[in-house]
């Protein structure tokens, strides 16, 4: 049995809580022979909801670390770091940092995760931000986008940085030895685009990273680039409008085929058809936001995860620590500056 992978699990973040963690952690169990699974929240709301069948593997696959205090969606980032220092999200970091667990999720509030591991966790030497980095479908497979947020002004160095990084994750995710990289921009032309991403894109250029240049936005699901580098400020824009088309869309298909018996009969045909695309473009197969760029693996789930998409979310982390993300971003960033 090869080395055990051990992550700490925020059972009380996100809009479910212990409802959506707790049976996505069972699944992690049952999943992966060698996960240990630290589940940091209030005891008394994690047991009632684990089997007697996993019960039985409790400090063989899994323990509890208890506490009752949690940081809410809404709390006050600054507020919710320095006063609540038993919060499961917290307590979640510190394991990490402690070298108890090897990478920690959390479906809690971004700002503050992101916050609080900066300070806990501090970045990788050579790493000046973290990013956060998320998937979403292409024609052929997916891409990877950083960043979605963290940085709202971002300059030349810190995108050939998300670059850097977005090309370690992919690897370390098992998806391509050797990924594309974009950068997004308002044109595929060299000379369009603001002095700092031409700066960037000329960065990029010079390193030994697989560049193919600009990406203009409806370009990002072709499927020719496996990381698109935005700063977050752009990134978290294009995320948030790919979300609401993808709404729209849902809700006009949904408008048309209940119109009347004759548009009802069609959908009925085309079911096989829509339960396939619908597959294809479920929100829940990508969740699992990595935050990059830190001395330790943490992924942010989506605040509204169901259990299926919190173990997706706890899928990446076991990857990203079996492939040795840390690593990888780490001899990355040596080869690049040996280079300079």
């Amino acid at each position: 049995m090869h080395q055990k992978i051990t992550i700490a699990l925020d059972m009380m973040s996100g809009d479910h809580g212990v409802s959506s963690s707790v049976p996505a952690a069972i699944e992690s169990i049952e999943k992966f022979d060698d996960i240990f699974l630290i589940l940091v929240g209030d005891q008394d709301k994690i047991n009632p909801l684990i089997s007697d069948k996993i019960k039985i593997l409790e400090n063989t696959r899994y323990k509890i670390l208890h506490t009752k205090e949690s940081i809410n969606m809404d709390d006050e980032i600054i507020s919710a770091i320095r006063g609540k220092k038993k919060s499961s999200m917290r307590l979640a970091i510190n394991a990490v940092k402690n070298k108890d667990a090897d990478a920690c999720v959390s479906a809690g509030n971004t700002g503050a995760l992101m916050a609080l591991s900066k300070i806990i966790l501090k970045t990788i030497p050579g790493i000046d931000r973290p990013a956060i980095c998320g998937s979403l479908p292409t024609k052929s497979g997916q891409f990877h986008m950083l960043d979605l947020g963290a940085n709202v002004e971002c300059n030349a160095k810190h995108l050939y940085q998300f670059s850097l990084m977005g090309s370690a994750l992919v690897q370390s995710l098992e998806l391509n030895n050797k990924p594309v990289i974009g950068l997004l921009n308002i044109g595929s032309e060299e000379f369009k685009g603001n002095d700092t991403i031409k700066s960037a894109g000329q960065l990029i250029s010079k390193s030994n990273l697989n560049y193919a240049g600009f990406v203009e936005g409806d370009d990002m699901f072709s499927g020719k680039f496996d990381v698109v580098v935005a700063d977050g400020f752009a990134g978290n824009i294009a995320l948030k409008s790919i979300e609401g088309v993808a709404k729209v869309i849902s809700h006009f298909i949904k408008t048309e085929f209940t119109k009347n018996i004759f548009t009802k009969l069609s959908a009925l045909i085309s079911l096989p058809v829509l339960k396939s695309v619908k597959q294809r473009v479920d929100p829940r197969e990508y969740n699992g936001a990595s935050l990059v760029g830190l001395q330790g693996v943490v992924v942010k789930s989506h605040g509204g995860a169901d259990s299926y998409a919190f173990s997706q979310a706890i899928n990446t982390a076991y990857y990203e620590v079996k492939n040795e993300l840390l690593n990888k971003i780490e001899s990355l960033i040596q080869t690049e500056l040996s280079n300079e």
